[in-house]
């Protein structure tokens, strides 16, 4: 049985999932598709994501195309109890989510998605797979693959694949171009400082916002907090992203430096403790910190509450921690603040990130039904997948583009042509 919040908010969540529907043309073009053709007929998909309205997008796609689906939270945070009421009422799906659920509940969540032998998983943080590997490892055995969409998890699957842990093939929705070009950077840059603004109320012209991170996500925070009048300070840790954001035009320094000028702190690199004791300790009174990384792991959280006076709610999302000398001000427990005070990404952009997930799907399927397995490995989406998507993309913003001649192909081809 699935275990949701409320069932009677299913009307609400059905209304704003007709609503973002009409900014996901890609998704509306490949269900059509899937209805006519069942691509997933009978494939059993557990999916932990993030449950929003763009999420049950993919999920009626995924059905539109035959498959049986089980659906949980990637985050605790992030569930739009509404839109899991709608999948459940209207459209028949397992759901197991309850926003702010505990640890405990989490897993058992995830243990719920897994109890029907899934052919494929999909994931986002990599929680689903690891449970899998970890409590069930027989049941990888029946697993033809999984996609992963965010960078925190592709980076814990690489792990595992280079501790020979890693039992089945995974693709990495994540580094599809047609994701992470759009979403990290598009969808993840509005999406933050939305959830930032109705957290906090702050205005952002004239402050200085210090971003730990200068990956596709960071990029573009960085762009929309300069867009809103920030003076922008980036920490980073890679010489090559740290040189790009300098000729970005943003100042680039230590941590330990930029806590000193910092009004506001975001940290997206999915690494852990990236703002610790030691900056914390130089920032000003009223300092605010936030995380939009995917796990709440960025902030020392568990040492900042052993040397707070005090610690108390003072606004919906924001913890107010009392110091010596100062107050310092946590956003949303240090999880995705742009899902837990915010929608997440818009609509038009998690289309592409979630068309990769729809078709990766059919590919797998259509792999093992040709009697062919993959090989055990973190890969790419396929190519012609991504160009696909892009080329959906541009038709349903009637976009035209020019295409190569014959002439032009034949010289791009060749090394003798010279000046």
């Amino acid at each position: 049985m699935p275990d949701i919040k409320d069932i009677n908010l299913a009307e609400q969540g059905l209304e704003r999932i007709n609503w973002v529907e009409k900014n996901m043309p890609v998704l509306r073009i490949i269900r059509d598709r899937f209805e006519k053709e069942k691509p997933l007929q009978d494939i059993r998909i557990a999916s932990c994501l993030h449950i929003t309205t763009e999420t049950a997008i993919l999920m009626r796609t995924l059905k539109a195309g035959g498959s049986q689906i089980k659906l949980c939270a990637s985050n605790p945070l992030s569930t739009q109890d509404d839109v899991a009421a709608a999948l459940v009422k209207y459209y028949g799906l397992d759901v197991y989510s309850i926003n702010g659920e505990d640890n405990e509940t989490y897993y058992k969540h995830i243990d719920s998605v897994l109890e029907f032998n899934p052919h494929i998983t999909q994931d986002d943080g990599c929680d689903l797979v690891s449970t899998i590997h970890s409590k069930y490892p027989e049941k990888c055995n029946n697993v033809i693959g999984g996609s992963e969409e965010t960078t925190t998890g592709v980076i814990r699957l690489r792990s595992m694949l280079a501790d020979n842990s890693l039992k089945y093939p995974i693709i990495a929705v994540n580094d599809a171009k047609t994701k992470h070009f759009f979403d990290n950077r598009y969808g993840t840059g509005q999406s933050t400082i939305d959830g930032i603004i109705r957290a906090t109320d702050i205005l952002l012209a004239g402050s200085t916002v210090v971003i730990a991170g200068y990956g596709w996500c960071g990029r573009g925070v960085a762009m929309r907090a300069k867009g809103m009048g920030a003076n922008v300070i980036i920490t980073e840790v890679d010489h090559l992203k740290a040189t790009e954001a300098a000729m970005d035009g943003f100042r680039v320094m230590k941590m330990i430096d930029a806590a000193l000028y910092g009004d506001l702190f975001i940290t997206i690199t999915g690494d852990i403790n990236v703002i610790d004791i030691p900056h914390i300790e130089k920032m000003k009174d009223g300092a605010i910190i936030c995380n939009s990384g995917h796990f709440d792991v960025e902030i020392n959280l568990t040492a900042l509450n052993k040397i707070a006076k005090s610690r108390q709610r003072v606004r919906k999302f924001v913890d107010e921690y009392k110091l010596d000398d100062k107050r310092i001000y946590v956003l949303a427990e240090g999880r995705l603040i742009n899902l837990a005070a915010a929608n997440g990404h818009p609509a038009a952009v998690m289309d592409m990130s979630f068309a990769n997930q729809a078709l990766t799907a059919e590919y797998f399927t259509k792999t093992y039904r040709k009697g062919e397995r993959l090989p055990v490995d973190v890969m790419p989406v396929p190519k012609h997948i991504d160009e696909y998507i892009a080329k959906l993309k541009l038709n349903s913003m009637n976009i035209q583009i020019d295409q190569l001649t014959e002439e032009q192909k034949k010289y791009l081809a060749s090394w003798s042509f010279g000046t």
